[in-house]
Parts: structure tokens; C-alpha cells; sequence
């Protein structure tokens, strides 16, 4: 079974794989033990195609600010079966309620649950899996003290508990490091080949478009601005980098990395609320290095 992202998440970079490995170095696979590190894991489609494609990364270090969602991640990795059995539980017991209101009385009671942040690691993780699978679109936000408020999302029988997928990620994840924290920290993890992917909170393209609040704390233009003098470190030290974002009417971003290589690759958005604001658009690939798997075959 292939291992996949085992929560879903708004940005997720599944349907981009292809192009995304495109852009890779265009020498990557004649690279001898890689080092990989994400330091903004979120869903982790990215990392999961990466591990499985690509048997010369010998060391992947993934990193996240939301520690409930790096909690997820040791938990799959440390305790498959345990988590399984706790999802099974809470999925029965969903399911078993048939009546709308009576579903959303009980989201609304785990969320209540999830949000005191006094919870052992599999019970947080378990209540993290079914928030996700049944709120609204499978967001997650929290407000300015941290706590997840993202409403019911009428759904009768998602799928809460699916084990094979989180029995592929577990092994997948054993040799993968997981931190949590300040992303700038992951430096001190890079030596000899090492390929760093940046995933941030994407930049918003209107005043109302905003769904980067994964965290209390606001990832604004000073906090993408930090991250370009970090990519900097990186071009300095000797490492190689792409990182993914919106790609601003405004240039900034054009501006911001003049420096770098900027490419386009089209994305599907699906979250707006208004439905005229969906669908294809480009987003911005930068990269540090000069040559691409995808200039080599042009």
C-alpha cells in the first residue's frame, strides 16, 4: 500500500506532485546520501512522495509549529496500532448517531475536549483525526489563543479510522525526525547533500482570502520576508531549497526572491467562498539552483 498524507489539509500538495517533481535538481537522483527536511510539513504530500520515489534520501527531519500536528505524526510513526483502535472507537460511535443535531452535539463535545490541551498524545491525536474528517472542509484554524474553531461539517459517514493508510505512513515514517518549533531551527540538521522544501503558510491573494491561521501565531509579509533572509542562509551554507507560495498580483513575492529562479505551476483552489473564485491558478516555485529535471528534458 502506498503511503499517502493520512489527514487532509487546506494548501495540501497532491495534485502538484508531478510538477513539483519536476523542478527537483536536475541531477537529485545521482545525489548520494540526501538529507531532506521540510520545515513546514503541514499534510505532508510532498514528504510522502519524496521517501518513496527517491531511495537516496538516507535522512528526512520535518518540522511544524502546530504541535498538535507534529504530535500526529509521532503518533502514526510510534503507535499505529493504538491509534487505530482509538479511531475505531470514536468512528463507531459516530456512526451510531443518526440524527443531524445529534452529530453535531458530539463534535462539538470532542472539540470542546480537544481544545483543553491537557490530553495524552493518542486521545489529542485521535480527536485531531475526527475534527478533521468532520468539520467544515476539513480546515484547520485557530484563533488568537490557539484554539481550533472550525465549525460541524454535516458529514454522516466520513471516514474517521482508515488503518491501512496509517499502518503505510507508520513505516514509512521510522527513520523520519519530527520537530517541532521555529522552522529556522532545521538548519542545524543540514549536512552534505541536502535538499530543503518550504511549504509556509501561503501569502493571502485578497484581504478575504486568508486561511493560513494554522497557528496563533500570524505568518504575515515580516514573516515571509524572515523566511527569505533563512533561504539565504541556505543559498550561503551551500544547500539547495524550493518553496512553494501564492503568486501575488502585487509582484512580491517576484520581488522578494529577484535573486532566486521564480517558476509557475498551476494549482485548483477549492476553498473560497465565494465559487466564482475557484478553480485553476498559478502559484510560485523558487529555487536556488540553476538546472531542473524538467530543463534537462525540455
Amino acid at each position: 500500500m502506498k503511503a499517502k498524507p493520512f489527514i487532509k489539509w487546506v494548501g495540501g500538495k497532491g495534485q502538484l506532485i508531478e510538477q513539483l517533481e519536476a523542478l527537483l535538481p536536475a541531477d537529485f537522483d545521482k545525489w548520494e546520501n540526501v538529507t531532506y527536511i521540510e520545515p513546514f510539513v503541514g499534510g505532508g504530500a510532498m514528504l510522502f512522495n519524496m521517501l518513496q520515489r527517491h531511495s537516496n534520501i538516507k535522512s528526512a527531519i520535518i518540522n511544524d509549529i502546530n504541535e498538535d500536528l507534529t504530535t500526529c505524526y509521532k503518533v502514526v510513526r510510534d503507535n499505529p496500532k493504538e491509534l487505530v483502535d482509538s479511531l475505531a472507537e470514536i468512528q463507531k460511535e459516530y456512526y451510531s448517531l443518526h440524527l443531524e443535531d445529534l452529530r453535531k452535539q458530539f463534535f462539538m463535545l470532542m472539540r470542546d475536549e480537544f481544545n483543553t490541551k491537557s490530553l495524552a498524545p493518542i486521545r489529542n491525536t485521535t480527536l485531531f483525526f475526527f475534527l478533521n474528517r468532520t468539520c467544515f472542509n476539513g480546515l484547520y484554524r485557530v484563533n488568537k489563543s490557539g484554539l481550533f474553531n472550525v465549525p460541524f461539517g454535516k458529514y454522516e459517514t466520513p471516514t474517521i479510522c482508515d488503518p491501512v493508510t496509517i499502518y503505510a505512513d507508520s513505516e514509512l515514517l521510522q527513520n523520519v525526525e519530527i520537530m517541532t518549533g521555529d522552522y529556522q531551527k532545521t538548519l542545524k540538521k543540514a549536512h552534505g547533500n541536502t535538499l530543503f522544501y518550504f511549504d509556509p503558510p501561503y501569502r493571502p491573494l485578497s484581504n478575504t482570502s486568508s486561511f493560513n491561521d494554522y497557528a496563533k501565531e500570524a505568518f504575515n509579509d515580516l514573516a515571509q520576508e524572515r523566511l527569505k533572509k533563512f533561504c539565504d542562509r541556505i543559498e550561503k551554507a551551500g544547500y539547495s531549497f524550493m518553496l512553494s507560495n501564492s503568486d501575488c498580483s502585487d509582484m512580491f513575492f517576484d520581488d522578494l526572491y529577484a535573486q532566486y529562479i521564480i517558476e509557475r505551476v498551476w494549482a485548483s483552489r477549492n476553498v473560497n467562498a465565494n465559487p466564482m473564485k475557484r478553480g485553476k491558478l498559478t502559484e510560485i516555485l523558487v529555487h536556488n539552483y540553476q538546472e531542473t529535471k524538467q530543463t534537462i528534458r525540455a
